[in-house]
C-alpha cells in the first residue's frame, strides 16, 4: 500500500507519454520537423500523431507531405492541418479541402492552404483563384 501514489504516477506519466491525440503547436518556438524552421503561420502549420503517440509538426501542408515520402504511413494515426479560415485550429487532413492559389503564399512556397469546410475554400477559391484538390489528389500531385 505505500508505493500505491508511485505507482499511480508511473502509470499515469506512461499513460499520457502514449497518448494519441492532436499536440497544440507552440508558434515560434516548435520547429519544423522537416525543414527545422520554426513554425509562425498558424493558417498552414500541419503535424502527424504516430500510434505510438510521437507528434511531427510542420510549418505547412507541403512540408508535411514532402516528409511523409519518407516515412512509413502505416503507424500514422493522425494527419492534421491548421484550417486556413479558422487560424490555429487543426482539422482532420483527409476530411479536408485544399487550395493552391499563388495569391496565398505558404510558408515554404507551395502557395497551399487546407480549410475545414470546403463552402469556406471554394468562397476563397473565388475571391484569390486557385485549385482545389482533396487530399487524395494532393497525395498524388505531391507522388506519395
Amino acid at each position: 500500500m505505500k508505493n500505491h501514489p508511485t505507482y499511480a504516477l508511473i502509470l499515469t506519466l506512461f499513460l499520457t507519454a502514449c497518448s494519441v491525440e492532436p499536440q497544440p503547436i507552440n508558434y515560434g518556438s516548435d520547429a519544423c520537423h522537416f525543414c527545422k524552421m520554426n513554425i509562425v503561420d498558424s493558417q498552414h502549420a500541419a503535424e502527424f500523431v504516430t500510434t505510438k503517440g510521437k507528434c511531427y509538426k510542420f510549418d505547412s501542408v507541403e512540408c508535411l507531405l514532402n516528409a511523409m515520402k519518407g516515412f512509413d504511413e502505416a503507424p500514422i494515426k493522425l494527419t492534421l492541418v491548421c484550417n486556413y479560415a479558422d487560424p490555429g485550429n487543426l482539422t482532420d487532413a483527409k476530411s479536408a479541402t485544399y487550395l493552391i492559389s499563388e495569391n496565398i503564399p505558404s510558408p515554404m512556397g507551395g502557395f497551399l492552404s487546407g480549410f475545414a469546410e470546403k463552402e469556406d475554400a471554394v468562397a476563397t477559391q473565388k475571391e484569390e483563384s486557385g485549385e482545389l484538390f482533396s487530399w487524395k489528389e494532393l497525395k498524388t500531385k505531391y507522388e506519395l
